[in-house]
């Protein structure tokens, strides 16, 4: 792919996430949750080792502590996240998750030495004020321990996300986000070992699907956090939330309040308006697959 716009592969990988989690909600049914990130863990593991040989990506001499660091990280933010979804409500876990961007900011400063353009920085809280609006935190009331678990999960997001933005640099996608799927497939395990369900044949099926959505979405993020700004990336990355309402609309009826709309509206103007910024400036550094 010859894409360089870190925001359009931000918004790309969005749309792909958004897929997966609307099917991951059609087989949550009859499959656990833990089960479902095993097998799209696996399967995105198989890919990527075949993709990563066909391309002649070999893996790297360098920068194994902060690859161990990208597939820790990834791997921890779906513990941190399975563990708060088991013990409070899924809204509420994922309104802790999606405060990643707040660790976002203040990692890229403290590590990355990163620094808003003067676009980015206006059109940042326009971004950030639609998916609060989206995530109705005035409704937010669990405290707990379990909480804290969930702020978390937000944090190894974040440092994630950092460490993508970080090794981009020096280290080809392909191997980065093999470290993410292979780690977050161990990850799973424990959490599936005592409600493992034998998938049928339309569940197999499914469960590969979405191992293929994710992989795709995965390699669409990575590659933008080459292009551009991690804190751009991962406030454009909330465009996600608003697909998310569209889809619970088209497939299950779920009609959205009026703070939704308005929280979407929000979103995709900013999103145009960073797109629009980018176009003349967008970073001319080859991807590296």
């Amino acid at each position: 792919m010859n894409m360089k716009n870190g925001i359009l592969l931000s918004l790309l990988s969005s749309l792909v996430f958004s897929v997966m989690n609307a099917l991951v909600k059609g087989i949550s049914s009859t499959i656990p949750a833990a089960e479902i990130a095993f097998f799209r863990g696996l399967v995105g593991t198989l890919l990527i080792l075949i993709l990563m040989r066909y391309s002649g990506v070999a893996f790297s001499r360098k920068g194994i502590p902060m690859l161990a660091v990208r597939g820790l990280s990834g791997g921890l933010y779906m513990l941190a996240f399975f563990y708060t979804l088991s013990n409070i409500p899924l809204t509420d876990a994922s309104l802790l998750a999606q405060l990643a961007p707040i660790f976002v900011a203040m990692l890229s400063v403290l590590i990355l030495k990163e620094k808003l353009s003067r676009r980015g920085a206006v059109v940042f809280p326009v971004i950030l004020a639609g998916a609060l609006l989206l995530m109705k935190l005035h409704e937010y009331s669990s405290y707990s321990v379990y909480a804290l678990v969930g702020l978390l999960s937000a944090f190894f997001s974040a440092a994630a996300s950092i460490s993508i933005r970080y090794l981009s640099r020096t280290h080809p996608s392909y191997e980065i986000v093999f470290y993410f799927v292979a780690t977050s497939m161990l990850v799973a395990i424990p959490f599936m070992w005592d409600s493992f369900v034998i998938p049928d044949a339309r569940e197999t099926v499914m469960l590969v699907i979405i191992g293929l959505v994710s992989l795709l979405g995965q390699l669409f993020l990575t590659k933008a956090f080459t292009h551009e700004n991690a804190i751009i990336v991962q406030v454009v990355s909330y465009f996600g939330l608003f697909l998310n309402v569209l889809f619970g609309y088209l497939f299950w009826n779920e009609v959205p309040d009026l703070l939704t709309v308005a929280g979407g509206v929000l979103i995709v103007a900013g999103c145009m308006i960073l797109c629009g910024g980018n176009r003349q400036s967008s970073p001319k550094t080859k991807l590296r697959i």
